[in-house]
């Protein structure tokens, strides 16, 4: 029984729906459709392009004769060919550049046209001219008391800080060497006073009391190295 009513309803619904568009051929308009689709397939059949008659042979150009852009190129063309006559300009602009104001360098021609190999050679020759050798001069000895120089210890020495090399006799206590080394406000001031009074065999202010020939911490490897 439902099998049945379904039936009736499938073919109820066939019966109202509407008829797909274009499988008749009376609903495209008869003669008329089939007269335009027979116009539409012998233009499809053609090339679609104009004939040569209809296409001009002028050539296409983005600017205008009378745009700015080709007034401002024509003004930029006139003011080189004005600084071309002017001092510090030995060729035209033609030379340098071509009619769009590229450069030419690496143009054999135009760089040959604008200076030949005799200039060049001439050009060389008065470089060559002007080239001067600066002699070196003589810095002079230095004298002899200028005193102490650490520079000189510490590359005539080999021993590390700490190594006692001297004696030292006397009283010399931990006090004492701090005081007298907090006179010099460096290192390298200390141990020339320690060498110009008599170091590194004599140590009369207890500067270097471990006996190394270095005074008030000084270190001789910042020197060698």
């Amino acid at each position: 029984m439902r099998l049945t009513f379904g039936l009736v309803m499938m073919a109820m619904l066939g019966a109202c729906a509407p008829a797909v568009p274009f499988d008749d051929p009376a609903q495209m308009g008869g003669a008329v459709d089939q007269n335009n689709r027979a116009a539409r397939d012998a233009a499809l059949a053609g090339d679609g392009f104009q004939s040569p008659d209809s296409v001009s042979s002028e050539p296409l150009s983005a600017l205008g004769p009378d745009s700015e852009a080709s007034q401002l190129g024509a003004d930029a063309q006139a003011a080189l060919a004005a600084t071309g006559s002017g001092a510090g300009r030995s060729t035209p602009p033609s030379a340098a550049a071509n009619a769009d104001g590229i450069s030419r360098e690496q143009d054999f021609e135009a760089v040959d046209a604008r200076r030949t190999i005799e200039q060049d050679a001439a050009r060389i020759a008065r470089n060559r001219e002007r080239y001067e050798v600066v002699q070196p001069e003589d810095i002079g000895t230095r004298p002899d008391d200028v005193g102490p120089n650490i520079v000189a210890y510490a590359l005539a020495t080999t021993h590390p800080k700490g190594t006692q090399i001297y004696n030292r006799i006397g009283f010399n206590s931990d006090d004492r060497t701090a005081r007298n080394c907090s006179e010099f406000t460096s290192p390298d001031k200390a141990q020339i006073a320690f060498l110009r009074q008599g170091g590194p065999e004599r140590d009369r202010r207890g500067l270097d009391p471990d006996g190394d020939g270095y005074a008030c911490d000084w270190d001789p490897a910042p020197y060698r190295n």
